[in-house]
Formats: C-alpha cells, sequence, structure tokens
C-alpha cells in the first residue's frame, strides 16, 4: 500500500530526506523542486515503511487506500506526474556542509520560515544565532500569512517555536532593524548578518482611483483576519453582496474562501476575533476573481484550487467564453468540472454563495465619490463593487544600510552574499522574490547557509568586537518594551489558553499592547 502527498503539501522536503528509497519528487536537487505545485510519492518504488508521514510536518502524506471524499483526486494527480516526469530513483552523490569554525555567532533578521529554517542550519552545525523581529510576537509569515483555515500548514508553526527555545539562540522581539538598531550594531557583535525579511509590501495598479476607500490589498486583507497588530481591527467594509478580487493566485483563492466560509466553521480556527465578528454580519455572497489573461494562466495551484471547490454551500462557476476558448491540455483543464455561465453583471448576485472566475479582464480604474462603486475594466464594462482587494502579488522593501534592486524588489545577491557587504547574507523573498512556498525556503536557507560557511572557512567574515551579551544590552537599552525567548512562550501559553476555554486552538492577541504585556506577565505569574 502506498502513500500519497495531500493538499496541505507545503514544499518542505522532510519527506524526501527520510525516505529510504528516494520515492519522492521532485527532490531539492531536480530542476523542477522550485516551481514544483507539490511533492509526488512513486507509486512504483513506495514500499510503505511510513517514514515520510512521520516526518511531514504539516500531515499532507496517508496511505492510498485511506484517502477519501476530495482527497481521492491525488492518486490521479501523482499517476499524471510521474506519467509525465519519469523518475529512476537513484540517489545522488551525498551533500556535505563546509565546516564550522570554532565559534561562530550570526544575527538573523526575521522569524518567519525563511528565517527558522536558516537559524535551525546554523544551530545544528553548533553556532550561536540572535533573532531579531520587528512584531512583539515571532512566527512572520506562518502566524501573518497562512490562512485560518489550513490548520495543518499552521502545524510548521510548533516546529519553530521549539526552535525559539533552544539554549544557543537569542530572541530579540518588538525590536525594529534600521529604527531600534542598525545593520552596523550587529555587525559589531556577529560574524555575519542574515536578513530574512520577506516581501510584505502589496504591488499597486498604478490606475486611477486606487485610493478610493474600499480598495484594499490582500496583503491588508489578509493582516486583518490573522490579528497583525499593525492592522485596523474595522479596516473591512462586508456590507455589500458582491466582492472583487483581483488576481488569481493562491493568496486570492485565500482570501475568496475566507470571505464566504461559514463563520461557525471559522469559529473552530485561530482567526482573529474583530474578524470573525465581521464575518458574521457580513453580506458578502458573491467573489470574483478577476484574471486580465486566459485561464491557462491562472496563478493558483491546483491543490488549492481544489479545495476551494469543495467550500461547503459555494458554487464556483466560470467564464464561459474564456473555458471555449483555452487549450484544453493548459491549466485551464481545472476548469472542466466547473460550471461555465454567461454572467449578467448588473444583476445583483443570484440566491445563495458563489465564486466567479473571470478570465480576460483588466481593471484600468475604480469608480465612486470618496468610496469605491465599481472596477472599471477594458472593453467600457464597469462591474459594480463596493470592497476590492488588490492580490497582485508582494514586494520586497529596502533594508536600511543595504543594497536594493527596485525592479526585482530584492537586495541584490550572489548565491545569498549581499553585494559589496561583507558577512551579510539574504534569504527568503527579500532574497528571490514573492515566488515559492513555504518548504522552499528550507533549499533557499540550505544555500545561504553554504555560502556563510564557505566565507568563514576563507576568512572573509565580520570581526566583531562585541560579545552576545553586550548585544543583549544593547537592545534592552535601545527598545526597554523589547521581548525575548521566554516572553514568546509566554504569548503562546496565554493564547493557547484563552483558546480551550473557547474551543480554538489559540486566541491572538491584535495588539501591540497586547502582545507586550502578555509577553511581560511571566514576571507577574
Amino acid at each position: 500500500m502506498a502513500y500519497a502527498i495531500t493538499q496541505n503539501c507545503c514544499n518542505d522536503a522532510s519527506c524526501v530526506s527520510v525516505c529510504p528509497v528516494n520515492c519522492i519528487h521532485p527532490t531539492p536537487d531536480e530542476p523542477g523542486f522550485a516551481t514544483a505545485e507539490m511533492l509526488y510519492i512513486d507509486p512504483r518504488a513506495c514500499i510503505d515503511c511510513g517514514a515520510c508521514a512521520d516526518a511531514c510536518p504539516v500531515d499532507a502524506i496517508t496511505p492510498v487506500d485511506l484517502l477519501s471524499g476530495p482527497d481521492t483526486v491525488y492518486t490521479e494527480l501523482t499517476r499524471q506526474y510521474f506519467a509525465e516526469n519519469p523518475a529512476d530513483n537513484e540517489w545522488g552523490a551525498p551533500r556535505f556542509p563546509p565546516p564550522v569554525p570554532a565559534e561562530l555567532r550570526v544575527a538573523v533578521v526575521g522569524t518567519g520560515p525563511a528565517a527558522c529554517y536558516t537559524a535551525d542550519s546554523l544551530l545544528r552545525l553548533g553556532a550561536e544565532v540572535s533573532m531579531i523581529e520587528r512584531q512583539p510576537v515571532p512566527g512572520g509569515l506562518l502566524r501573518f500569512g497562512v490562512a485560518p483555515d489550513h490548520p495543518s500548514t499552521k502545524q510548521l508553526g510548533d516546529t519553530f517555536a521549539g526552535l525559539f527555545q533552544h539554549p544557543r539562540l537569542r530572541l530579540h522581539l518588538n525590536v525594529e532593524v534600521g529604527a531600534d538598531i542598525s545593520h552596523a550594531d550587529l555587525a559589531a557583535h556577529h560574524h555575519a548578518v542574515v536578513y530574512a525579511t520577506g516581501a510584505a509590501v502589496d504591488k499597486p495598479l498604478g490606475v486611477p482611483g486606487e485610493d478610493l476607500t474600499g480598495v484594499l490589498s490582500a496583503t491588508a486583507f489578509v493582516a486583518w483576519y490573522s490579528a497583525h497588530p499593525e492592522a485596523p481591527a474595522g479596516d473591512v467594509d462586508l456590507s455589500a453582496e458582491r466582492a472583487v478580487i483581483i488576481g488569481n493566485g493562491n493568496v486570492a483563492l485565500d482570501v475568496a474562501r475566507i470571505l464566504l466560509s461559514d463563520p461557525d466553521d471559522l469559529a473552530r480556527t485561530d482567526i482573529a476575533d474583530h474578524a470573525l465578528e465581521a464575518l458574521r454580519n457580513s453580506k458578502i455572497r458573491e467573489v470574483v476573481l478577476l484574471g486580465r489573461r486566459g485561464p491557462e494562466h491562472a496563478a493558483f495551484t491546483r491543490p488549492e484550487f481544489l479545495a476551494l471547490r469543495h467550500l461547503p454551500g459555494v458554487r464556483v462557476v466560470v467564464d464561459g467564453a474564456a473555458v471555449r476558448d483555452a487549450d484544453p491540455g493548459s491549466k485551464a483543464a481545472v476548469f472542466a468540472e466547473v460550471d461555465a455561465e454567461e454572467i449578467d453583471w448588473d444583476a445583483s448576485p443570484p440566491p445563495g454563495k458563489r465564486i466567479v472566475f473571470r478570465f480576460m479582464a483588466a481593471p484600468i480604474g475604480f469608480e465612486g465619490e470618496g468610496s469605491v462603486e465599481a472596477v472599471a475594466l477594458t472593453g467600457g464594462e464597469s462591474l459594480p463593487a463596493k470592497l476590492v482587494l488588490r492580490a497582485t502579488g508582494y514586494r520586497g522593501r529596502p533594508l536600511a544600510g543595504l543594497p536594493f534592486d527596485e525592479r526585482s524588489a530584492t537586495v541584490p545577491h550572489v548565491g545569498g552574499r549581499v553585494a559589496e557587504l561583507p558577512g551579510t547574507y539574504v534569504v527568503g523573498w527579500i532574497k528571490r522574490g514573492s515566488s515559492g512556498g513555504i518548504g522552499t525556503n528550507r533549499v533557499c536557507a540550505a544555500e545561504t547557509v553554504d555560502a556563510l560557511l564557505e566565507d568563514a572557512a576563507a576568512g572573509r567574515l565580520l570581526r566583531p568586537g562585541g560579545s552576545r551579551a553586550r548585544f543583549g544590552k544593547l537592545v534592552r537599552r535601545r527598545k526597554p518594551e523589547s521581548l525575548g525567548g521566554r516572553a514568546a512562550l509566554a504569548i503562546d501559553r496565554a493564547e493557547r489558553a484563552l483558546g480551550s476555554l473557547a474551543g480554538r486552538p489559540r486566541v491572538k492577541f491584535a495588539t501591540v499592547q497586547d502582545l507586550v504585556a502578555a509577553g511581560k506577565s511571566r514576571f507577574r505569574s
């Protein structure tokens, strides 16, 4: 009985490293890994040992015979993958990391997945690590970017939570590099500095009316329902029947799903309390996802689309004309079992809830007086809507003291080494742009750590004059409200305790003040 990987796959590749017969593909050493939607287990080679299922951090691996309901489709997806990508399952050459110097202190800026994979690799090699996070709580994308109805993906955060309590790691929360401390401060106390700051800024469309009330970025909406401290609780108006999302990638699908999910189902997740209350009172019944090109160019991954199709009480509809004209061998094939309709956009949405994929529809502006009333599309059409969300991708933002490429919105680098700044490195989306899922950061981190170790062996790292203890004193002097690893543990315990009272995994603190208070509460307990 072979195993299969299902929708929750995060491309972490932990399963690849424990498979005794190398039957999970694409591996990190294969060209398709960086762009793969998910990983697949070759049923011809699988020996049913279960090692992959035990290693999977998000519970995405299940015996084929136990697949049921919507998950049965992954048996066919696996068959299709290996029909198109035959694998010989031969082992590649072994890979050994460069030697580690006797003393190595590294500062990692950020606490998201890329930062955590980097810190974990360094700690396993014996280094000391300082992690600096702008927010009062660690987690980055896992806390503030993963949809609340994806609890299995969030389990990866539990793995990283143990990392923050490692005896050779010091956590500095509520500290902003470039404001509270500088790059020079980091360099003066560490042999190397790794930036894992992600890509937290959305890409504006640059069309008229984009500043109207009711036109928001998907970034802001995700932050709103994820209890991000910088997202105002009352920032989203759900009083109209229709919402329009510009874009059709996985973030757009997340947003559409949350807008139309049953609030009683969301009440069993860690969604922000203010978002849950707003969704209970929401009038939205129709979400339209606009794509400027045809369905063959849709940006979502098949697993996320399949999950959307099985959302209880929600119909998924597609613009019929666009599907008829699409290449049947392309991604448009996923719409084969979806209702294709010609829709009267001037009429109110029909009874019930639905998600509509509309292609070949590029927005050229937003109409309204003070607040948005419609989206202006090419061809002179106007699509009525009072909530519009831009889900057109993310950009990194410049970091104080580092070079920045405005076109790619990344820090220029070679294999993770920042140009003209010895001992300085990047990892994650600030390194490669907003591409790849959570697990892709593991391979990205390995490349950066290898570059760092090669530079250490060649004597090219920084020569810090200050110690880790002095750095801690500097941080506390500059930012008295900074928090550490014990505070992170206190916040986690407090949120879980509140969650247990409400029948939820956790109830998140949604403001800086509440997070800091919860972190410091350990002194009063």
